[in-house]
């Protein structure tokens, strides 16, 4: 992989609830397949801090929050991710991260506060001709940190390095990005507003949710390019 970006991935929390297989199915652009882990596919709800991203060889590098909901896919047998949307408290990323990787990146306000170990992660979305999204939770880490065990549920919901997105004419597009395995802690979150399920067309699932914590890592990531 020829890198293009470089960027750090800090305070990140995982939280995932199992849903319906179909249900998920049914929300994806064609030639993408289902990724599943005991029996379930998986909607994740990521928010985090982006920190010193740049492209390759800029001196200088910009820090913004993102909030992104997420599910697991293969194409022709090769495991990524499928984002449903990336809120994100910056114009000018926002800007070339839809156009450079056709992402589906929105503007969004967003205020965190850190208290000790405690993050209170806040989002209103500000991008104009899409779903009212608003965000409010807080979370933190209660356990000791370990690397996800292969074959682990942690390790199928986290260790994963290539993204996909689809053109509107359900073209597929990929990008491969390149860190150290995560660090993971167990931890607690307290949702008091999540509408990213409702704005992309999913219920608020009822299953039990498994959370993770990590303080985060470094990431290269490279170009997109085009499945077949």
């Amino acid at each position: 992989m020829r890198r293009l970006l470089s960027m750090q991935w800090r305070n990140v929390l995982f939280s995932h609830w199992p849903v319906p297989v179909q249900r998920v199915a049914e929300s994806l652009p064609p030639g993408m397949t289902v990724d599943t882990c005991d029996g379930s596919a998986w909607l994740g709800v990521v928010p985090f801090r982006m920190e010193d991203i740049r492209p390759r060889g800029a001196p200088i590098g910009r820090r913004f929050h993102e909030l992104n909901l997420r599910t697991y896919v293969t194409v022709d047998g090769t495991p990524g991710v499928y984002f449903y949307n990336l809120d994100a408290d910056d114009r000018l990323g926002v800007s070339i991260a839809r156009r450079f990787f056709r992402l589906p990146y929105y503007r969004a306000q967003m205020t965190v506060q850190r208290d000790g170990s405690r993050t209170r992660f806040q989002s209103v979305r500000t991008h104009d001709g899409v779903p009212n999204v608003q965000f409010r939770a807080t979370y933190e880490p209660t356990g000791l940190s370990e690397t996800p065990r292969p074959g682990s549920i942690a390790e199928f919901l986290t260790e994963r390095y290539r993204f996909y997105v689809a053109s509107d004419d359900d073209r597929i597009y990929f990008a491969d990005i390149d860190h150290d395995p995560w660090v993971l802690q167990p931890a607690t979150v307290e949702f008091e507003r999540n509408d990213l399920f409702v704005a992309n067309g999913f219920d608020q699932p009822d299953s039990e949710r498994l959370v993770h914590f990590s303080p985060g890592v470094d990431v290269t990531a490279g170009r997109l390019h085009r499945h077949r």
